[in-house]
């Protein structure tokens, strides 16, 4: 058997050495830069406080981008999951009426049916779902009938908001195109705050100007119990300056109460701390006016 010679051994370590280093570089190349494109319908989250709930709305927003949408590309009569991508997310903080119809604090997802003349608005608990294909009526939670509204100017990119905010109910306003489909949110806000202004208001301890007049304002816009209110509102008012808003709620009380008298002293000393306070100008002014003429 011939053996190798040195030269041969030589000429087979430089070119394993040679391959060694071609491997090397092969495997050390950096990789191709990583691009991120733009979302054809990027995502958007909403949150919005209503009285005291809060609600979060997620959603992917797409745009018409010359096309006829409405009775186009979303037919009528036909399920749409209100967005694109995943169906639209829809979470409460504590339980609502949906357009009249009672809904548990929650996640849900968000669909609807298009219609020249109505739309039905769908309520399902949230499942996580692509678009519309999985959809099964059996799930729904809540179903109701809206009337749209027709805009004089189209809206490029769907748009879903919050409108008439009050602290017991909002407007849920679906918009695209030239349509907003307006879904009415009530919430049951006394059936929350009252038992804890009860329990604050009889707690030991003191209290604030301000939780009295809270209190006393929250039940008097509710038409509550104004003799409670009456009561947390001479507490609130009981220093040698009260403010002079403060006052006023004090004579909007007594004036609900048939107290015209009282009513209108309360008024004009509310008027006379408002005019020390922020001038002649100050809008109070007119408004203890407008109170006093209307008890006269």
């Amino acid at each position: 058997m011939k053996l190798p010679t040195t030269r041969s051994l030589a000429l087979l370590a430089l070119i394993l050495s040679g391959s060694a280093s071609l491997f090397a570089q092969t495997a050390t190349a950096p990789a191709a830069p990583k691009v991120t494109f733009p979302a054809p319908s990027p995502t958007a989250t909403l949150k919005q406080r209503v009285g005291l709930t809060d609600i979060e709305i997620t959603y992917s927003r797409p745009s018409m981008k010359g096309r006829a949408i409405f009775g186009g590309i979303e037919a009528y009569g036909r399920v749409w999951r209100t967005g694109a991508n995943n169906a639209t997310r829809l979470t409460f903080s504590t339980p609502v009426k949906f357009q009249g119809v009672a809904l548990d604090t929650g996640t849900y997802e968000l669909f609807s049916i298009p219609g020249k003349d109505t739309w039905t608005i769908i309520v399902q608990k949230a499942a996580k779902q692509w678009g519309a294909y999985a959809y099964d009526q059996k799930n729904d939670v809540a179903r109701v009938t809206v009337k749209p509204v027709a805009l004089t100017e189209a809206i490029e990119t769907l748009t879903i908001d919050f409108g008439d905010l009050r602290d017991e109910s909002a407007t849920l306003n679906i918009s695209w195109e030239k349509t907003r489909v307006p879904v009415k949110l009530e919430l049951d806000l006394a059936a929350t705050l009252v038992p804890q202004i009860e329990a604050a208001a009889a707690a030991e301890g003191k209290k604030s100007n301000q939780f009295y007049y809270g209190a006393a304002g929250f039940y008097y816009e509710h038409h509550l119990d104004l003799k409670k209110a009456l009561t947390w509102i001479n507490a609130a008012t009981s220093g040698e300056k009260p403010a002079f808003y403060m006052v006023h709620l004090k004579a909007k009380i007594l004036a609900q109460l048939g107290d015209k008298p009282a009513a209108i002293a309360a008024a004009n000393q509310s008027k006379t701390l408002a005019i020390t306070a922020e001038g002649a100008q100050s809008p109070f002014v007119k408004q203890n006016d407008d109170l006093i003429a209307s008890l006269k």
